[in-house]
């Protein structure tokens, strides 16, 4: 009776602090520590929208001047300032965003989806280049090939995790916490920095698959979308990215 007592209750306990072998709630300390260490740390509730870091014209024909133009200037505009009323006035308003994003189901649901949509675009502007013919190299390429077999297979698995995001989205590559790199899906403004996410992480490269990306020039085909989509990754910014990843997380 005694040992039916004793399985009984650790069978309890385990069932409440893990899900599918993962711990549960979320290492949040750790992520917290380890996002410290990136630079965009120190944005908080209270940021400024960044400057466009190209012309609207500069990813053409890949993403049409309008498109960016509405895409930087409307929507994102609009998360941003959404971001900063909703924390204005608040205990959290000083907080670094990467922190809110680690305790993300405190807040209400409208700074999920507004701090998001902030960091998510700036990240998204940050990754994109004029066509330049880049490609990974060196530690990147070696840890793509690793991960998914080759880099050919390695844009299927992330392509496909645009094209299948049901509704609006976001695709992630990110670096997880033991280092390795790892091909992610998000709905709406979540992404792998929040605790509420599956797949948690270091986000190196994304793509935006909300239906304001891309509906002017593609209208319904996401997947031409994502396919264009490798013409104007900046693999520079993401392989600094990826290495600044690599040092946090050690």
């Amino acid at each position: 009776m005694k040992k039916l007592v004793l399985s009984v209750l650790a069978v309890s306990f385990f069932a409440a602090f893990s899900f599918a072998g993962k711990p549960f709630p979320p290492d949040n300390a750790y992520w917290n520590k380890t996002f410290s260490k990136l630079a965009e740390y120190q944005l908080t509730g209270q940021s400024k929208q960044l400057p466009l870091p190209y012309a609207y014209n500069a990813l053409e024909p890949t993403v049409d001047a309008k498109t960016m133009e509405i895409h930087y200037s409307k929507h994102h505009a609009a998360y941003t300032k959404n971001m900063n009323d909703l924390t204005a006035s608040t205990d959290y308003a000083s907080k670094p965003i990467f922190q809110l994003f680690t305790e993300i189901e405190k807040y209400p649901v409208g700074l999920k989806n507004n701090a998001g949509g902030f960091y998510n675009h700036l990240l998204f502007w940050t990754i994109m280049a004029p066509e330049s013919g880049q490609a990974p190299s060196g530690d990147l390429l070696k840890a793509i090939n690793e991960t998914f077999g080759s880099f050919d297979k390695f844009k299927e698995v992330f392509g496909n995790a645009g094209k299948k995001q049901f509704g609006s989205g976001w695709a992630w590559l990110l670096v997880k916490d033991d280092g390795k790199l790892a091909v992610s899906s998000t709905p709406n403004q979540d992404n792998p920095l929040m605790s509420t996410t599956e797949v948690r992480g270091i986000p190196v490269l994304t793509l935006d698959v909300w239906e304001h990306a891309y509906y002017l020039n593609y209208q319904n085909r996401r997947a031409d979308y994502v396919d264009a989509f490798w013409k104007i990754v900046n693999w520079k910014e993401v392989t600094r990215r990826y290495e600044e990843a690599l040092k946090a997380v050690k």
